[in-house]
């Protein structure tokens, strides 16, 4: 699914009420219509509008219902010059460490 590109420049300047753009995963996501109906509250949105919330997105741990309803929103996609390089924490597997009690 690709469409418009978008540089983080452009997103920024959505970044109220009226105009709130979020870029996830390097997609752009015009969730204006979305803010009052947000299950965290329009303050969260309105935080990170006009910003790449990748991290905070995947912090909350969104459900799959979730994800599938911010593709609602999806207007584009990043520039490549403004693509994030987010890389979630990889769980460690602590069963071979060595612990001393």
């Amino acid at each position: 699914m690709s469409g418009k590109l978008f540089t983080l420049e452009e997103v920024r300047s959505h970044n109220n009420a009226k105009s709130c753009w979020l870029a996830i995963h390097d997609k752009v996501y015009d969730v204006t219509k979305f803010i009052d109906e947000h299950p965290g509250g329009e303050e969260v949105l309105l935080e990170l509008a006009g910003k790449d919330a990748t991290s905070n997105f995947e912090d909350v741990g969104h459900s799959s219902d979730a994800r599938d309803l911010l593709a609602s929103y999806y207007i584009g996609d990043l520039h490549e010059n403004d693509r994030s390089n987010y890389k979630p924490e990889s769980k460690k597997d602590v069963s071979k460490d060595c612990y001393i009690m």
